[in-house]
């Protein structure tokens, strides 16, 4: 069977004030296709990251990124490419991945990795091996529709109070 296209993802958004990344593996079909983060709207991550702050969820897609980086929160992925049919982590191959290096070097806040999954957890682990960054990794659940076992009220209650840490 054909591995699918090669796939590349998104640049990392962020400013030099970030202390939180949020990690995904490599963004979805529909995300590649309209060009953003987290664009289908059965992914639980936008309305997590809003609701982890008590606001409402903005419509437009540069203002959410604005919300992030106006709480020191940074989005990335761990892939840099990819060959894959469909959307789901586990059709993954042929990965090369990102260098975290630089971001970190322009980053000095940044001490937290929010993992989306297993899967960006493992990459990026693969990514910086035997370096040290200076910063924490945590796996957290998957925002992705695709992990059904665990409800909204789970995944916000894992994920809000890692989005929320103070500086």
């Amino acid at each position: 069977m054909p591995e699918g296209e090669t796939l590349l993802g998104f640049a990392p958004v962020w400013n030099k004030d970030i202390r939180i990344l949020v990690l995904g593996s490599m963004p979805s079909a529909l995300s590649l296709e309209r060009g953003q983060y987290f664009a289908n709207p059965r992914n639980a991550f936008w309305p997590i990251a809003f609701d982890s702050f008590a606001q409402p969820m903005e419509t437009e897609y540069g203002a959410r990124l604005r919300f992030l980086l106006e709480r020191g929160i940074g989005l990335w992925d761990a892939a840099a490419s990819c060959q894959r049919r469909g959307s789901l982590d586990s059709a993954m191959r042929q990965v090369r991945l990102n260098d975290f290096a630089p971001l970190f070097a322009a980053c000095p806040a940044l001490k937290t990795v929010l993992c989306n999954g297993s899967k960006a957890f493992a990459l990026f682990a693969r990514a910086v091996r035997g370096r040290d960054l200076g910063a924490r990794a945590l796996c957290l659940p998957s925002t992705s529709p695709a992990l059904a076992s665990l409800s909204y009220g789970q995944k916000l209650a894992a994920w809000a109070p890692y989005l929320r840490e103070e500086r």
